[in-house]
């Protein structure tokens, strides 16, 4: 099993940034795909962006051009970089984990076994 930890989130104006971190530690911390997904309150969880072993990334239409997702394996971190954040992104948003993933992630949260217990941002009008 991995471990899977998020912090950065905060609160933050429109138009505003921050940048989410997921650190993941396990038997085979280099070999896991990782994906944010975010729950609003009331809502579905929600993919919204992912990456492979072979750092392949799937976005959702609503944060393409907005967020950005890296992977720096030496520390074990993906990153969850969020730009011209609007209000509608407000929710808490989770990493997970899924060991041996190359080629386009998966996105369905029912594909990851693995999660951490989320971290909260609020963006404000």
């Amino acid at each position: 099993q991995v471990q899977v930890v998020e912090s950065g989130g905060g609160l933050v104006q429109r138009g505003g940034s921050l940048r989410l971190s997921c650190v993941y530690s396990g038997i085979l911390s280099d070999d896991y795909a990782i994906g944010w997904f975010r729950q609003a309150p009331a809502g579905d969880r929600e993919a919204v962006s992912c990456i492979s072993t072979d750092e392949s990334t799937y976005y959702a239409d609503f944060v393409k051009g907005r967020f950005t997702i890296s992977r720096d394996n030496a520390k074990n971190t993906v990153y969850l970089q969020m730009n011209n954040l609007e209000p509608e992104d407000t929710a808490v948003y989770y990493c997970a984990a899924r060991p041996g993933v190359s080629g386009p992630p998966p996105r369905y949260f029912s594909e990851y076994p693995d999660w951490g217990q989320g971290t909260q941002v609020t963006v404000s009008a």
